[in-house]
């Protein structure tokens, strides 16, 4: 990390080495940037949403070393060091094929986070039972209340493996 007065008074900003879908990018960054704001804002990669900015509706969720996060809650510099995984990361896996098929999504705006849970939850629990599908998912809103669809899309993926 290197550091530089920036602006007022004595905020600093350093550079911090984050990897971002596999691919290692020196970002400056804020003692206080969320990684939701890094991401966004300094490596345009938009699929993780800012909602509710306080870790109630994981629109914001990606992965950090494969477990699902909330981004807004996540500050940059704790990322350093670790893997992270965006919506833009994942290409063409079972659970996005799955959102399609069922319809489990109307706006989309909470979309990319679902998915990166719902990615999660068949890695880490292939053999999840209704119970197990329903406290995951409680960690996202949908507005919309596609909830139904995205049970769904879940249960089609875990019925494949």
């Amino acid at each position: 990390m290197t550091g530089q007065t920036k602006g007022r008074g004595t905020l600093k900003s350093f550079t911090i080495s984050l990897t971002i879908n596999g691919e290692e990018k020196m970002v400056p960054v804020m003692a206080s940037d969320t990684l939701l704001f890094v991401i966004r804002h300094h490596l345009g990669l938009t699929g993780a949403k800012p909602s509710c900015l306080n870790g109630d509706c994981g629109a914001c969720t990606v992965h950090i070393d494969g477990r699902p996060m909330k981004s807004c809650l996540m500050l940059a510099v704790e990322a350093a060091g670790k893997k992270v995984t965006t919506i833009e990361g994942l290409q063409g896996t079972p659970i996005q094929q799955a959102f399609i098929e069922k319809f489990a999504f109307q706006c989309g705006y909470c979309t990319p986070g679902f998915i990166m849970n719902c990615q999660a939850l068949v890695e880490k629990h292939p053999d999840a039972d209704d119970q197990t599908i329903k406290e995951w998912l409680s960690s996202n809103i949908c507005r919309c209340t596609s909830y139904a669809e995205i049970e769904e899309a879940v249960k089609s993926v875990l019925k494949k493996k």
